[in-house]
């Protein structure tokens, strides 16, 4: 239990060093890193973002939630842009540059590219007067902080600043842009993620998959149309495909005496539930839950039909 106890404090007294730390950040952030942000919105090209050690998995970190939000942006390796990689730089990019010291060895050339060749550096350092600031067109400072290790030679507290503060550019870069849970989903396609921000355009069927047939049909063409189709329903629309009503299971049995002898008019629920095109698939799987039905008609605004989305295409997405 002792240890237990010991265990906990230190963990306790970690996060609470780190906190601070990001409390300090918070309260220092000035022009500079508002400059960084609007360097990086004017850029034509993309982020080069480098770091070294730790300072290179934080980079690799921010350059990853920088691409997924709308910002291309991309990792280059220090001692791999020496043999080769500084060709990944060009003019019209914006490089933002990492280390706690400002003096890290391996980014030397990293630095002398972007000043031989015009493209602008975003600095991050924790010492203003070191090689990295000063050679830098925008330099951003870390407040100085105790690192949380207790030897001080541990990067940690540095490396959770320097995390958030790409964080917070790239929250910046994001709400300037308008980004949205649509855009987002373009570059997360895959995984539960990628589900949930489908779109009901993504999903559904549409052209001659559709099950549809005209007003005047015969019930049994339209049950012709059911069978080979396989939604368990029909749509009814009008000549300019337009829909009426919709056929369902249950209507068919609400009709079932001298149902051949109806027309597809006859037997239809008018005005039913719909769903647009650019809605979100868990939006149409909850209205499908709530209503407790299995597909929707997709529609545009006056009511033409565009698609089919069926229970079974947002399960088979991950939804639900």
């Amino acid at each position: 239990m002792v240890q237990k106890n010991t265990f906990l404090d230190t963990a306790r007294r970690v996060i609470r060093i780190e906190a601070d730390a990001l409390s300090l950040l918070a309260d220092g952030i000035g022009d500079p890193f508002a400059e960084a942000v609007q360097l990086i919105l004017d850029a034509p090209g993309r982020i080069i973002i480098c770091g070294m050690g730790k300072s290179g998995h934080i980079a690799r970190k921010i350059a990853a939630t920088l691409a997924s939000t709308g910002t291309p942006a991309h990792f280059v390796h220090p001692a791999e842009a020496s043999h080769g990689d500084l060709g990944m730089m060009a003019k019209g990019d914006v490089a933002l540059v990492l280390s706690n010291s400002g003096e890290t060895p391996e980014l030397a050339d990293v630095i002398a590219h972007t000043r031989r060749f015009g493209i602008p550096m975003i600095g991050v350092a924790s010492k203003e007067q070191s090689t990295l600031l000063t050679q830098s067109d925008v330099a951003i400072v870390l407040p100085a902080a105790e690192e949380a290790c207790g030897t001080g030679v541990v990067p940690t507290t540095s490396t959770t600043m320097t995390l958030a503060l790409g964080d917070a550019m790239a929250v910046a870069l994001m709400e300037h842009r308008a980004f949205t849970p649509a855009n987002f989903r373009d570059f997360h396609p895959g995984g539960k993620l990628g589900a949930r921000l489908s779109k009901v355009s993504d999903l559904m069927h549409s052209g001659d998959a559709l099950p549809l047939v005209a007003p005047e049909t015969s019930m049994g063409d339209a049950l012709l149309e059911i069978s080979q189709k396989g939604f368990g329903v029909v749509g009814v629309v009008d000549a300019g495909g337009a829909l009426l009503g919709i056929i369902t299971d249950g209507d068919l049995r609400r009709h079932m005496e001298g149902l051949l002898d109806l027309r597809a008019s006859d037997v239809q629920t008018s005005g039913p539930t719909t769903m647009r095109a650019g809605a979100l698939a868990e939006e149409a799987l909850g209205v499908m839950n709530s209503n407790k039905i299995t597909c929707l008609f997709v529609t545009d605004e006056s009511g033409k039909i565009e698609g089919l989305l069926h229970i079974h295409d947002c399960l088979r997405a991950g939804l639900g």
